[in-house]
């Protein structure tokens, strides 16, 4: 299960405009404090018209790529892990090609999409190549806009989420870094409990006999999600740390998927100690789709929480249902 592959640079970048939650309360014409009451998020960052998911991703990538002192001669392989689309066609990892100016270099292009597990199935997949040679160098960038698509009568479900982008340069270790174990299981009896339907073929607008634009909005059953992975999360940890040969007091952090304050809170509960190891930038930022794991990471390396030779969790769930976890030596 180990790989001798690390992160060698990380980097995101968020809309110009923050959003704070008492805008949100007058907007909606609710009493001041109700939308951070119910939701937790203190602000978030929404796109304007002019922002695209493949510029964040630009600003993300070139942040990255800085960070671990390279440049695009150096990359293989650019993956786009978004959990949304910027358009059907081409692949979001194209638009973010021509948004980078590329096309001089030899870089390959294409998109994993996990939902919001993006970036963990990503490096998970990436990281046979990178271990075996195929590729030196890969850039993992997830870029999500959420704030187009929300129903704001669902306060619940719509003031959770903001916008934004994460990268990740990621090579052949140099150091001590490593993936010691990852595991990932897709529950989809689950598979309406967190979904747009609209945006492809089943719902197109000459197929169906129904209203289209709410059939472009998000729906989630966050109860049902959490009863379905409630139970298997500690046995799945478990798991996943006997696989890395490493235990839970060896763990520095753990970055989850931040979903929603009460998912992080619950999963907070069923994990014991590992708990108070917890990453979250969820009242900041809210919930950034695949986004919000990377750029988690990367603020949890540049505050210090975590330091080169240590052990990170990556771990969240995401639609389909699916759960991934990943042990990293950073």
């Amino acid at each position: 299960m180990e790989r001798r592959v690390g992160v060698l640079g990380t980097g995101y970048a968020v809309p110009r405009k923050a959003v704070e939650s008492s805008f949100l309360d007058e907007k909606l014409g609710l009493s001041a404090g109700t939308v951070e009451r119910k939701t937790g998020v203190r602000r978030r960052y929404f796109a304007q018209r002019d922002e695209t998911a493949a510029r964040l991703a630009a600003d993300a990538c070139s942040k990255a790529l800085e960070a671990a002192q390279l440049g695009w001669n150096d990359v293989d392989c650019l993956i786009a892990a978004s959990g949304t689309m910027d358009q059907g066609m081409p692949s979001n990892a194209a638009l973010i090609h021509g948004e980078l100016g590329l096309d001089r270099f030899s870089v390959q292009a294409l998109d994993v999409n996990a939902s919001c597990l993006g970036f963990l199935a990503a490096l998970d997949l990436l990281s046979w190549p990178i271990a075996h040679g195929r590729y030196r160098t890969v850039m993992i960038v997830c870029a999500d806009l959420a704030s187009c698509g929300l129903d704001w009568k669902n306060l619940d479900a719509s003031g959770i989420f903001g916008d934004g982008a994460a990268a990740a340069v990621v090579g052949a270790a140099t150091n001590d870094s490593a993936i010691l174990a990852s595991k990932m299981r897709t529950l989809s009896q689950g598979m309406h409990y967190c979904e747009i339907p609209a945006g492809g073929t089943r719902y197109h607008p000459t197929r169906i006999d129904e209203p289209f634009d709410p059939l472009t909005l998000f729906r989630m059953d966050g109860k049902a999600v959490y009863r379905l992975v409630a139970d298997m999360l500690p046995g799945f940890v478990s798991e996943l740390l006997d696989d890395s040969g490493s235990s839970a007091d060896q763990i520095a952090c753990v970055v989850p998927h931040q979903a929603s304050r009460l998912a992080m809170e619950h999963m907070k509960r069923r994990l014991g100690p590992l708990g108070d190891r917890f990453v979250t930038i969820f009242p900041d930022y809210g919930n950034q789709v695949a986004a919000s794991m990377p750029t988690a990471l990367h603020l949890a390396i540049e505050s210090g929480a975590v330091e080169r030779g240590e052990l990170v969790l990556l771990l969240g769930t995401g639609a389909g249902v699916s759960v991934g976890g990943m042990v990293l030596r950073y």
